[in-house]
């Protein structure tokens, strides 16, 4: 049976480190690096007496071939820019994507200052990104995030692949950063900012039917197909610095890459229904790729 990478099913733990990777040379060694990557969790947890630290590695399309020359998942591809004006994501892609999370922040430094101290000559750091829990499980919107998120055994049958034999227990990830116009959407009154989300701000109720809009960001991500609903494993968390940038990273798992698709073109108005998600008017995407993160079997064998 396939072993998922440590990151994806547990919750997301209080801290996180997100990272985008291209590989500039050296790709065997940078290879031989990702695939010593459980043994370097385990490494670390031993010799720090810590119990909640958990990482994953993903690929991008352009990179696979490095990682596992004798197929590829089925459904990785390439993201591409959507939308268009202000209402648009960027692709900017990358090779490799680590993905930790801990209860203590420190942790999340140690396991990717090790990960990449070899390689760090081979490689060109695209994004690093701190994430952290906020408050109650809110955005820096100061709305509850990842309501409707799985839980409990739900989360492997919605984050790991099942119908693909060579690739099962692994996973396809999406990756963007969000800066948010805090200063804009401040200025938007309680009410309105429901509408927007399409929940209650206190507690996070969804807005009924009749009084929540299309164009309400639960109106755009939640699809149902055949009476389900089409559900992703989130692992997004805010970040930011007061004088800066802040906003989110976004980090989704699913089975399927195709349900990702749908929800990014509900989000950015190319599904052909002339809507888009409202909450984008205060919320601008900077960076976005497609990975995959294969088993631990997998990944301890790249190379091959």
């Amino acid at each position: 049976m396939s072993t998922p990478q440590s990151a994806i099913l547990p919750e997301a733990a209080q801290h996180a480190l997100y990272m985008v990777i291209n590989v500039a040379e050296n790709t065997k060694d940078v290879v031989k690096q990702c695939a010593s990557l459980p043994a370097l969790i385990d490494s670390i947890k031993k010799e720090h007496k810590v119990d909640k630290l958990y990482a994953s590695l993903a690929f991008g399309a352009d990179y696979w071939d490095a990682i596992y020359s004798k197929g590829r998942p089925q459904r990785l591809k390439t993201f591409v820019d959507l939308g268009k004006g202000d209402v648009s994501a960027p692709a900017t892609g990358g090779d490799v994507f680590l993905h930790i999370h801990s209860d203590r922040k420190d942790m999340t430094y140690v396991l990717a200052s090790e990960f990449i101290k070899p390689i760090k000559g081979s490689i060109n750091v695209l994004d690093e990104v701190d994430g952290f829990h906020y408050l109650d499980n809110r955005d820096l919107t100061d709305f509850i995030d990842g309501t409707e998120n799985p839980e409990g055994e739900e989360r492997a049958e919605v984050a790991l692949i099942e119908d693909e034999p060579e690739f099962n227990g692994g996973s396809y990830v999406l990756a963007q950063r969000y800066v948010h116009n805090l200063p804009k959407w401040q200025k938007v009154t309680d009410n309105e900012q429901e509408k927007i989300i399409g929940r209650t701000k206190p507690d996070s109720v969804e807005l009924e039917d009749d009084i929540r809009p299309e164009t309400a960001h639960i109106s755009r991500v939640v699809i149902e197909e055949d009476g389900e609903e089409l559900e992703i494993v989130r692992h997004s968390l805010p970040y930011g610095q007061a004088s800066g940038d802040a906003g989110l990273f976004f980090l989704a798992y699913s089975k399927d890459n195709t349900i990702l698709e749908k929800m990014l073109a509900n989000i950015f108005g190319i599904s052909g229904d002339g809507l888009y998600d409202h909450l984008m008017n205060y919320t601008t995407a900077k960076s976005g790729a497609y990975f995959f993160a294969p088993s631990v079997e997998m990944l301890k064998g790249t190379g091959n």
